[in-house]
């Protein structure tokens, strides 16, 4: 049996989808949408160059600080103050009498420049003046110190 005709005001099952502007609504809201996105990522992104940026500058103003307080007690002759700016690899290598006999025999500085620390080889140039007024280029290494997260003096050569 056939379904009975539909009457008047009878609605259809669904309603029918609007025609005009939805193209113009599409690409709006995909507009929002992708500037969302990019304001998100980008200041996320930017937030971390930011911290990458300021570690390096911290890291290089940890170890230009470093250097100069290991040279700076050379100088002052106070071996102690030096040997507590070395890493933890050194002092076990070379307890604290054993550093201050070296180095306390070793020709005197009385001067020095620190260079800038190269982020790639945590290596910072000085430029010494020993008593007498001989010059030499030395290189001091750094390494981070697990502990306390500074950087401590590992080397010089």
């Amino acid at each position: 049996m056939p379904a009975p005709p539909q009457g008047p005001g009878a609605a259809p099952p669904f309603a029918a989808p609007p025609t005009e502007g939805g193209r113009t609504r599409l690409w709006l809201g995909l507009g929002a949408g992708a500037l969302a996105v990019l304001i998100c990522c980008g200041g996320g992104g930017a937030a971390v160059l930011g911290l990458a940026v300021s570690n390096a500058q911290a890291i290089g103003e940890q170890g230009r600080a470093v250097t100069n307080d290991y040279y700076q007690a050379l100088v002052a002759r106070e071996w102690s103050k030096a040997y507590d700016t070395l890493c933890d690899d050194i002092r076990r290598r070379e307890p604290r009498r054993e550093f201050e006999r070296r180095v306390s025999t070793e020709p005197q500085i009385s001067g020095y420049r620190v260079g800038e620390v190269d982020l790639t080889t945590l290596t910072v140039p000085v430029d010494v003046t020993l008593a007498g007024g001989r010059r030499e280029a030395q290189t001091v290494t750094l390494a981070a110190d697990q502990q306390t997260g500074g950087v401590e003096v590992c080397g010089v050569s």
